[in-house]
């Protein structure tokens, strides 16, 4: 999967004639997974036609401040009649990223010296998000002291610049200040959000799910996890450059990230001996999944029959995967969840010195909201020092991100 899967991409689209390459670049982009808004400068539409890029992008491309009633189509006749205002400050706000593709020199000279007389360079202006730009120019103009002040200025500014690329140009000539293949600025894109991740070259160990104890070949001891919390965590850690093993017991849960490998147990003594496999490889280690604390100390080989009124099973203890963690921890972050039903605090303090955790998870069944097999939780995080703080009902996807911030702080600190 592409880290830019789910990206909102905002192109900007100067009067260039590699303008016609921003076709391919929008399809990229789309086949990545993102999101794309395009902005064009009227003396682009000369060289690739607004109704091209909105049909790739599956979205109106947008080229003036206000578009009149005879430039629009709408269903509400108040537009019809009055026209439409392009804001430009919702269009930076909405992005995550902004690629401006081809930058010509006109553009990244205005870019620089804070001219705005178009609808894509006020929107520069009001942009927040990483701004990349792909110079496109002949190559006397590419080696001019002023573009390279313009790029000097750009980089002072922030701003990340997709180096041009030598070749054929369109003034029949040859060399550098041809803009980069669609490819190739989709890959440089990549790379650069890549080795700016927070968790790249860090490896984590999760724990997920539930297990289950066989009594006989057709049941089994288990509780109600749904393993949507370590999923949800895995998921996070992996976007953000982690490297993921996550160990689970059955779950309907999916691993949709190529930076998660799945361990797939079904019993405790299963997840114990795959969580010591990888935990001396590992940075950090959280141990999500609810694991059962008893097993049926023997499993009948046979479909245990109903027959006598009252039927026992004699239980004896499984193997406590986090405490033997923490007793063999050598520089792992270690962090633990305890689902509580009372004296909250207390039991998970008891829990962080007993198995030698960092940092503790706290779940109370008596909070609305949280617990198994919903799509919220509601958590308390108290540290090996017993710093205490307690977080508000949210979704189990926000929780996941808070809990890989605080992993993230321990390694800045």
């Amino acid at each position: 999967m592409s880290v830019l899967n789910g990206k909102k991409i905002l192109l900007g689209v100067s009067g260039g004639i590699a303008a016609y390459k921003t076709a391919s670049l929008v399809r990229l982009f789309i086949k990545a997974g993102a999101h794309v808004q395009v902005v064009m400068t009227p003396a682009s539409k000369d060289f690739v036609t607004p109704l091209t890029l909105a049909t790739l992008s599956k979205n109106p491309v947008y080229s003036t401040f206000y578009d009149t009633k005879d430039s629009i189509v709408s269903e509400i006749p108040q537009l019809i009649e009055e026209g439409v205002w392009n804001n430009h400050v919702e269009l930076a706000l909405w992005a995550d990223l902004m690629v401006i593709a081809p930058a010509t020199a006109n553009t990244l000279s205005k870019m620089a010296s804070g001219t705005c007389d178009n609808l894509l360079l006020a929107t520069y202006l009001s942009s927040k998000c990483p701004v990349y730009f792909a110079p496109a120019m002949d190559l006397d103009m590419y080696k001019h002291p002023s573009t390279i002040a313009n790029f000097k200025t750009l980089y002072e500014f922030g701003n990340i610049i997709i180096p041009a690329e030598s070749g054929e140009l369109a003034s029949g000539l040859s060399g550098e200040g041809r803009m980069a293949e669609p490819e190739n600025i989709v890959a440089f894109i990549e790379a650069d959000i890549v080795n700016k991740l927070p968790l790249r070259g860090k490896r984590i160990l999760i724990t997920a799910g539930p297990t289950y104890e066989a009594i006989d070949p057709v049941r089994f001891i288990g509780n109600h996890s749904s393993g949507k919390m370590g999923y949800d965590i895995a998921l996070r850690a992996a976007q953000l450059g982690a490297s993921v093993v996550l160990v689970s017991g059955p779950s309907h849960c999916k691993v949709n990230h190529s930076g998660i490998q799945l361990v797939s147990v079904v019993a405790a003594q299963e997840m114990y001996e795959a969580c010591h496999t990888y935990y001396s490889q590992v940075d950090v280690a959280i141990a999500a999944a609810a694991v059962a604390d008893y097993k049926p100390k023997t499993i009948a080989s046979q479909k245990i029959k109903k027959s006598d009124t009252e039927f026992s099973i004699e239980l004896e203890k499984t193997k406590d995967i986090l405490a033997s963690l923490g007793a063999v921890k050598t520089t792992q972050f270690l962090i633990g969840f305890a689902l509580e039903t009372e004296n909250e605090i207390e039991n998970a303090k008891l829990k962080i010195q007993k198995k030698n955790l960092d940092l503790i998870v706290l779940n109370s069944l008596q909070d609305e909201g949280a617990g198994f097999q919903k799509d919220t939780n509601k958590v308390t995080f108290i540290d090996k020092n017993f710093t205490i703080e307690s977080m508000e009902l949210k979704s189990k996807e926000a929780v996941a991100n808070d809990i890989i911030n605080k992993v993230i702080t321990y390694f800045n600190a």
